[in-house]
């Protein structure tokens, strides 16, 4: 580990160096590819230096014991060397988890498809609730969202909606919530207070660029039609919407939110590269078991990932038997509890499965 660490170290200053160099800035590209490898690496270099620091406190605290003779000195050369020892311990953990593999698709942005499941109105009724729950989040990290289409019922829920959110790791934080959303409530409509439990089912996909995925013109169908809906900016008179059927996949995606046909069209093609390439993901994590085994829940959409229970305001991850009784607060969008203890998690699982191999 130390010999990795050493030449990222090195590895770090280099960059550094032809950073500072006059001209760096000409070749946009490798400006950018340099400033993502120092980004990186900034973390990684940032804890190194700590912990060599605090190996060389411990050898400068162990050589002023052995020459130290007054003993309020020695206690306090004593206090020194544990405070060295134990921040050791904490760097070791710390760089372990910043040396883990990590997810090429992390530092994407995400299109989110929200899917009414069982339970009728209601379950389209609690649709609308996490959609604005991970809008809500969105804001709070001061990322961008952008409605790509919804297909709403009148009393104010969603069947289905997808969105995209652009921001920095959006895709590292938000990829632990695809799943099944279960919630138990009363609903209005039900005049004898009997609980009642409903579903629906989260896909967060990465974006993707047109190199990453290849569609080819030939398997592709594209209509455009009229928007429709309950009214308000997604009805207009002109045939803005477009919809895009994938003939070798039977992937059928609409974009209907912008009044400009080329802008549907860009975010209807947005979200078949991210189907597409979720599709892939998905047969990958099929046909390597053991690794998704040794993962929090990423990989499959038909887990029941999380109970919303509003008599006793819970909110349980059933992947890490956690639980809050915060249900307000979380579906206001303060879920960064619940992603960091995920995070957490899958680290944890993923560091004692590379410890098993060494």
């Amino acid at each position: 580990m130390f010999d990795k660490l050493e030449n990222l170290l090195l590895r770090f200053e280099d960059i550094m160096q032809e950073l500072s160099s006059p001209g760096v800035t000409d070749d946009a590209k490798r400006f950018r590819e340099l400033m993502k490898e120092q980004a990186n690496l900034t973390p990684i270099v940032e804890a190194y230096k700590k912990y060599k620091k605090a190996k060389q406190d411990i050898e400068d605290s162990l050589s002023m014991l052995e020459e130290e003779s007054d003993e309020d000195m020695r206690e306090m050369l004593k206090e020194e060397l544990q405070n060295a020892k134990d921040d050791v311990e904490k760097l070791e953990e710390e760089l372990k988890i910043l040396l883990l593999p990590k997810d090429p698709n992390d530092d994407k942005n995400v299109i989110v498809e929200i899917r009414a499941g069982a339970g009728g109105d209601e379950a389209a009724l609690f649709a609308a609730e996490i959609y604005r729950m991970y809008v809500h989040f969105a804001e709070k990290q001061h990322w961008k969202i952008e409605l790509v289409n919804v297909d709403e019922i009148g009393i104010g829920g969603m069947k289905d909606v997808e969105f995209m959110i652009s921001g920095n790791g959006a895709y590292s934080k938000l990829k632990y919530e695809s799943g099944v959303h279960r919630v138990q409530r009363v609903p209005e409509t039900e005049s004898g207070g009997r609980i009642h439990t409903s579903t629906v089912t989260v896909a967060v996909m990465p974006e993707v660029e047109d190199v990453d995925v290849v569609i080819d013109e030939k398997d592709i169908r594209i209509d455009v039609m009229r928007a429709s809906g309950n009214g308000g900016q997604c009805v207009n008179t002109t045939d803005s919407a477009v919809r895009l059927t994938h003939y070798p996949t039977g992937i059928v995606v609409y974009s209907q939110t912008e009044k400009s046909q080329l802008q549907n069209r860009d975010k209807a093609f947005a979200l078949l590269r991210a189907k597409l390439y979720d599709l892939e993901l998905q047969k990958q994590h099929d046909e390597e078991a053991e690794l998704r085994r040794s993962q929090i829940g990423t990989g499959d959409r038909s887990e029941k990932i999380r109970t919303y229970n509003f008599p006793q305001s819970r909110v349980t991850d059933h992947r890490i038997g956690l639980t809050t009784h915060n249900l307000e607060g979380v579906l206001d969008g303060d879920i960064e509890e619940i992603l960091d203890s995920l995070i957490a998690a899958d680290q944890a699982a993923k560091l004692a499965k590379m410890e098993q191999r060494n």
